[in-house]
């Protein structure tokens, strides 16, 4: 049978929680494949894994218990290889770098921030700092809401605003954060937002990262911003060369929502 990878630690890391179970239905009890100095949390692969609701909860909820003692490199959701003589002797062949990460990570979490723009706030911005379009914005107005093409080119001009001001506020944002963080990891672009960044802080800053968040919704009230988090550093991990554990992956970030 397949073996699932929930994430690699060092073999000093305490036991597993008693009775830890993991994917599936009904849930895989949760065990370690050892190599040398490292071990790797796995269990059976369910057939037919899918990224739904249970199981992506089954897979933090694993993360969450084994990294509550010690530090865990967490493997994305849907991470299988072939069987557990796979997963040992790929730890044992990137031994090194997988414990330069477990250094690195050790008493760091990860945060992952989203912004998007309030819409009316943003306008009102637009409208206060650019000129031109206050300008034809009012022209429109007192020639009784302007000419088609007047209208189109305001709507453009706009546009182009809050366009500008997206990036201009997802680089403020990201300024702002990562003076209380040690790394910081820009996600992929997603529909709606117009930042999504991670950052990787030291488990007694948190509460200084969650000021500063705290801060810029007060400085930028033009921004929406959501915080997911504390969370494995998933944006961090680095699995180097190959796919990490010798896995496969498919499905979605467990942590990263």
């Amino acid at each position: 049978m397949s073996t699932y990878v929930y994430g690699i630690t060092a073999r000093s890391h305490p036991a597993l929680p008693e009775g830890l179970a993991g994917v599936g239905e009904p849930p895989r009890p949760v065990r370690l494949v050892t190599a040398g100095d490292l071990v790797a949390i796995v269990s059976d692969a369910p057939e037919g894994l899918r990224p739904k609701r249970r199981d992506l909860l089954a897979h933090q909820t694993v993360l969450g218990e084994t990294g509550a003692a010690g530090c865990v490199l967490p493997m994305r959701f849907g991470s299988v290889a072939p069987d557990d003589e796979t997963v040992a002797d790929v730890l044992a062949e990137r031994a090194d770098h997988y414990q330069e990460r477990l250094r690195a990570l050790d008493g760091r979490v990860e945060y992952n921030v989203k912004a998007s723009h309030v819409e009316e706030a943003v306008l009102h911005r637009v409208m206060a700092e650019n000129a031109e379009v206050r300008s034809l914005a009012e022209a429109n107005r007192k020639a009784g809401g302007g000419s088609y093409e007047d209208k189109l080119r305001l709507g453009e001009m706009v546009a182009a605003a809050v366009k500008g001001k997206e990036a201009e506020d997802a680089a403020a944002l990201e300024r702002a954060l990562e003076q209380v963080a040690e790394a910081v990891s820009v996600g992929p672009e997603s529909t709606g937002w117009l930042a999504n960044i991670s950052f990787l802080v030291d488990r007694e800053a948190a509460d200084a990262f969650l000021t500063a968040v705290e801060q810029v919704r007060a400085d930028q009230p033009q921004l929406e911003i959501r915080v997911n988090g504390p969370l494995p550093p998933y944006s961090f991990v680095d699995p180097g060369p190959a796919q990490p554990a010798g896995t496969t992956a498919g499905g979605a970030d467990a942590g990263a929502g």
